[in-house]
C-alpha cells in the first residue's frame, strides 16, 4: 500500500465532490475524483394533494426550490441530515428524519402513521423500491414525483483504468448507481474484467447495505459498510481500513 492511498470518489461533480476530495485529502488519502452522477432535472415539484412529502436527497431539496415549490401544511420528510440541511437552507422546515438514514429508516419512522394517508416521494429515478413498498404495506397511497434523472458523465472511468492497473487502493461508492456506472465505464475502457481484479486487492467501502447488495450482484467485494449512512463516516472508516491492510 502507499505511504498515501488513492482512493477514488464517485460523488456528482458540484460542492459534493469538492468536499468529498477536501475530507479525503485531510484523512491522508490522495483522492481521485471521477464523478459517476450527473443531474438532469424534470423540473417537477410534488404533488400538491400529499399529507406526508418524503425527500431523498440534498439534489432534490435544490432543485424543487429552484422550480418554486411551494408546501403547504404537508409533513416534509427528510431521509438524512443531509437532506435535512438542504431542505432548511432552501427556507423549507424539515417535521421528519429517521434514525436510520436509508430508505427502510423512513419506512420505520413512518409506518405507525401514514395507514390511509397520502404520501409523496420526491426523488430521481433510481430510488429504491424499498421506499415505495415499505411505505403501501403501511397502508399508505403513494405516489411517485421524478425530480430528476441520474446519468454517468461523458469521460468517466479514470478510476477503473488505475483499478485495472493495480494503482487503486481504495474506493468509495455513495449509491448501486455509482457501482453500476463504474463498471459501465470500465467495461467502456475494456477493463471490466482488471478493474474488478484490482478492487479485490483494495479496500472497497459502500454506504449503505443496498449498495452492498449491489456491489456482491457483480461480483465486488465489499471492505467496509459504515453504521452511519454519511460520506463523512464512509470516507473515514474506508481509509481507516485501507491502514489496517
Amino acid at each position: 500500500m502507499r505511504e498515501t492511498p488513492t482512493t477514488a470518489v464517485f460523488r456528482p461533480d458540484d460542492d459534493r465532490l469538492e468536499r468529498a476530495v477536501e475530507l479525503l485529502a485531510d484523512l491522508g488519502a490522495e483522492p481521485v475524483p471521477d464523478p459517476m452522477l450527473a443531474v438532469e432535472s424534470t423540473d417537477a415539484t410534488p404533488r400538491t394533494d400529499a399529507d406526508y412529502v418524503v425527500f431523498t436527497s440534498k439534489t432534490g431539496a435544490e432543485l424543487v426550490s429552484e422550480a418554486g415549490w411551494e408546501p403547504s401544511d404537508e409533513t416534509v420528510c427528510a431521509i438524512g441530515p443531509a437532506t435535512a440541511d438542504a431542505l432548511r437552507t432552501e427556507g423549507y422546515a424539515v417535521d421528519l428524519v429517521p434514525e436510520e438514514f436509508t430508505s427502510s429508516g423512513l419506512v420505520d419512522a413512518l409506518s405507525d402513521a401514514v395507514d390511509g394517508a397520502r404520501v409523496e416521494v420526491a426523488r430521481s429515478d433510481h430510488g429504491s423500491a424499498v421506499l415505495l413498498e415499505g411505505l403501501e404495506a403501511a397502508g399508505a397511497y403513494v405516489h411517485e414525483t421524478i425530480l430528476y434523472r441520474l446519468v454517468r458523465p461523458e469521460g468517466s472511468g479514470e478510476s477503473a483504468a488505475l483499478a485495472a492497473a493495480g494503482e487503486l487502493d481504495a474506493a468509495c461508492f455513495t449509491s448501486s448507481l455509482t457501482v453500476e456506472h463504474f463498471l459501465a465505464a470500465a467495461a467502456e475502457h475494456g477493463v471490466r474484467e482488471a478493474a474488478l481484479e484490482g478492487l479485490a486487492d483494495a479496500t472497497v467501502g459502500v454506504i449503505g447495505e443496498p449498495t452492498a447488495e449491489t456491489a456482491a450482484e457483480h461480483g465486488l467485494e465489499v471492505d467496509v459498510v459504515p453504521e452511519e449512512a454519511t460520506f463523512e463516516a464512509l470516507a473515514r472508516e474506508t481509509v481507516a481500513a485501507v491502514g489496517d491492510e
